[in-house]
């Protein structure tokens, strides 16, 4: 793997209704590191993250990943190494059971099948979930949904996890489970979020999003403890560095 798993430059995206939704992005993200993604809604967090992963054709400028060009040419190769979890997974969720989605992975990418109840096994004993193998995911709370969908993306070989609002809606004990499993990875992590005590705990480096371009980026207890950066672009400083 190379030492920078994502290079974005120049990237911009306009949708069919005429929003410009991103404009000139350009970063880096080196391999390992966990990056959170911050902004207000609409400033085109899940855009760049669909942009990245391959699901939308940027307007202009190139999407790097492990320094090989994601085009139209390799976008399939490529996505093999990227693993995005949906900000809904009710979006990710589409099999008969839990087992069979986290299944889905390894056995589109051509595993044995010994191998692939092995993946699917430890990739749900890893979020907790084993116990609801046999469960339809319709019938899952949403902590339970969030967890299966990290499940599906550590059965498979993703070295680069994008990460869309991972922590969203869940309860207290279910939101510290997804922090301590996010927090374990040694995958490369971009993770979109309005969680920023969530950022503080387990992320390397912040960069903020303001009306579709980074506006700042840096160490995440350096970035976060900007109040008049984060009130500037409609945020507020994480509790923990709030509360008394």
């Amino acid at each position: 793997m190379a030492d920078i798993s994502i290079r974005v430059e120049g990237l911009s995206y306009t949708y069919p209704d005429g929003w410009k939704v991103l404009s000139d992005v350009s970063f880096e993200l080196r391999t390992g590191t966990s990056v959170a993604l911050v902004g207000a809604n609409g400033c085109g967090k899940t855009t760049l993250l669909w942009l990245i992963a391959g699901l939308l054709e940027a307007e202009q400028g190139t999407v790097y990943i492990d320094e090989i060009l994601l085009d139209r040419k390799n976008v399939r190769t490529l996505q093999k190494k990227l693993g995005l979890a949906f900000q809904h997974p009710d979006d990710q969720l589409f099999m008969t059971t839990v087992r069979q989605d986290v299944e889905f992975g390894p056995r589109n990418a051509g595993y044995e099948e010994d191998e692939i109840s092995r993946r699917a096994e430890e990739a749900m004993k890893r979020t907790g979930c084993l116990h609801l193998s046999d469960r339809p995911p319709y019938r899952l709370s949403g902590g339970e949904k969030r967890m299966v969908s990290l499940a599906t993306l550590l059965a498979t070989d993703a070295e680069i996890l994008l990460l869309d609002e991972p922590t969203n809606a869940l309860d207290p004990r279910s939101r510290r489970n997804a922090i301590n499993l996010l927090g374990e990875l040694e995958h490369t992590r971009l993770i979109a979020t309005h969680d920023l005590d969530m950022a503080l705990d387990i992320c390397d480096e912040v960069m903020v999003m303001h009306r579709g371009s980074i506006a700042a980026r840096g160490p995440a207890q350096l970035i976060l403890k900007d109040r008049p950066l984060l009130e500037s672009v409609g945020l507020e400083s994480p509790l923990s560095l709030v509360l008394p």
